[in-house]
C-alpha cells in the first residue's frame, strides 16, 4: 500500500485534471529516457515542443501572452508529478517558474509579446545566469560587465552552473552595470543566444542531475538592445532577484517534498517484497520504525509546504517564509532519502535503482537556490 498523502488544501478539480495530464506526460515522455539523457547530459530538444503542444509550458503566464493563465498552484502540480516520476533532467522549473516570470514582471511590453508566446510553445527555452566561477552565492561580487553603448549594452564575462544552458534560447543574465556600486550596481539583461559573441562551454559532469544540461556560458562583446534591460533602469537587478527568489525557493521545496514522498513509496514496496532471514525486510522493527519516521517527516513537510503555497497564492509569502520552506524541506529530504537508501542494502547503491539516482540528485537541493547556510542567515536576520 503506497504512502497515504493528504490532498493539498489548495487543490481543486481543475488542478487534479491537470495532475492527470502531467502524470501521463511524465510517464510517457520522461521516464523511458532517463538512462539515455543521463549519458547524453541533456534532454531531447523536442521534449520542449511536445510539452508546449499539450499545454504544460508557461502555465502561470497570462493567456494574453500565450500562457496557460493559471497560478503557482498549476506549476506546483507539474513539478510534483515530475519529481514523483523520478525525472531530474527536464529543466521546466527554471523555464516556467523562474525565467518566464522575470520576463513577465520586468520586461517591456514588446519583449513580453515577442518572447512569452514562444516560452509557451517550447519554441524558446529559458535560462537564468547568475553564478560565476568565483562568486557562488555572493551575487554582489559578480564580474560579468554590461557597458552602455548608444542603444545597446555590450556584455563581457562568464557564467557557470546554468540549468538549461545547452538548449537555452533566452538567458536572463545578472551583470554589473556599475562595478563600484555593490548590490546597487547589479542589473538583469535578457540575451537571445543567437547573438554574436555568445557561446556555450561544456555541459558539466555532476554527481547527480545527470540528464540536466547544466552548462558554462561565455559573453564576448555581446551586443544586445538596451530595451533588453529588465525593469528599464540600471541597478534594479538585485531587488528583482530578491523579489523572485521566494518563488524559486518554494519551487525547490515543492520538488523536495514530492521527492521525499516518492522515495518512501519505493522503499515501502521494496521492503515488503525483499526477503531477508526468511521474512520480508519490512517486518523487521528497524525497517518499520525508520519508515514511520520518514512518513512523519514527509507529512509534516507537506503540511508546511501547503501552508506556504497558500500564502504564496495570496501574495503573502515573504523572504523568511520561503527560506524556511527551502531549509526545512531540503534538509528533510536528504535525511529521508538517505535512510530509505539504507533499507535497500547493497542494491540501494546500484545506479539502476531509482533510489540511488534520487539520493545523488537530491544532494544539490541544499546548495542551489541559496545554500542551507544562506537560508539560516536570512531567517536569523528576521528574529
Amino acid at each position: 500500500m503506497p504512502l497515504q498523502i493528504q490532498k493539498s488544501s489548495w487543490s481543486t478539480t481543475e488542478l487534479e485534471d491537470l495532475r492527470d495530464l502531467a502524470r501521463t506526460f511524465c510517464q510517457k515522455e520522461l521516464v523511458p529516457n532517463q538512462e539515455r539523457w543521463a549519458a547524453e547530459k541533456k534532454v531531447d530538444r523536442e521534449l520542449w515542443t511536445k510539452a508546449g503542444e499539450v499545454g504544460l509550458l508557461a502555465l502561470s503566464i497570462p493567456e494574453e501572452y500565450g500562457g496557460g493563465g493559471g497560478t503557482f498552484a498549476h506549476e506546483a502540480v507539474l513539478y510534483e508529478e515530475q519529481a514523483r516520476s523520478g525525472d531530474s533532467a527536464w529543466g521546466v522549473t527554471v523555464h516556467n517558474g523562474i525565467v518566464a516570470h522575470y520576463i513577465l514582471e520586468y520586461a517591456g511590453e514588446e519583449q513580453k509579446k515577442a518572447w512569452l508566446p514562444k516560452f509557451a510553445s517550447g519554441e524558446m527555452v529559458g535560462a537564468v545566469a547568475m553564478t560565476e566561477p568565483g562568486t557562488g552565492s555572493d551575487l554582489q561580487s559578480i564580474k560579468t560587465r554590461a557597458v552602455r553603448d548608444g542603444d545597446h549594452y555590450v556584455i563581457n564575462g562568464a557564467k557557470t552552473f546554468i540549468t538549461n544552458g545547452f538548449h537555452a534560447d533566452l538567458v536572463v543574465v545578472a551583470v554589473k552595470t556599475d562595478p563600484d556600486a555593490g548590490a546597487q550596481g547589479v542589473s538583469l539583461i535578457a540575451v537571445e543566444t543567437d547573438t554574436p559573441g555568445f557561446s556555450r562551454g561544456r555541459v558539466l559532469d555532476k554527481i547527480g542531475l545527470k540528464g540536466q544540461d547544466t552548462a558554462e556560458l561565455s559573453f564576448d562583446d555581446v551586443r544586445v538592445p538596451a530595451a533588453n534591460l529588465l525593469g528599464g533602469q540600471e541597478g534594479l537587478g538585485f531587488i528583482q532577484l530578491m523579489q523572485q527568489l521566494p518563488q524559486e525557493r518554494l519551487i525547490i521545496a515543492v520538488t523536495a517534498v514530492a521527492g521525499m514522498e516518492a522515495a518512501i513509496d519505493q522503499t515501502i514496496a521494496y521492503t515488503k517484497d525483499r526477503q531477508a532471514f526468511g521474512r520480508p525486510v519490512y517486518n523487521f522493527q528497524n525497517t518499520k520504525f525508520k519508515l514511520a519516521e520518514a512518513a512523519t517527516e514527509a507529512a509534516v513537510s507537506r503540511a508546511f509546504l501547503d501552508q506556504c503555497i497558500e500564502r504564496h497564492l495570496r501574495k503573502e509569502l515573504d523572504v523568511q517564509g520561503a527560506a524556511m520552506a527551502k531549509l526545512w524541506t531540503t534538509e528533510r529530504v536528504n535525511k529521508v532519502v538517505d535512510d530509505c537508501l539504507q533499507l535497500f542494502g547493497g542494491y540501494g547503491y546500484m545506479s539502476e535503482y531509482p533510489i540511488a539516482r534520487a539520493w545523488a540528485d537530491i544532494r544539490i537541493s541544499r546548495i542551489f537556490g541559496g545554500t542551507s547556510e544562506i537560508m539560516k542567515e536570512i531567517i536569523s536576520r528576521t528574529l
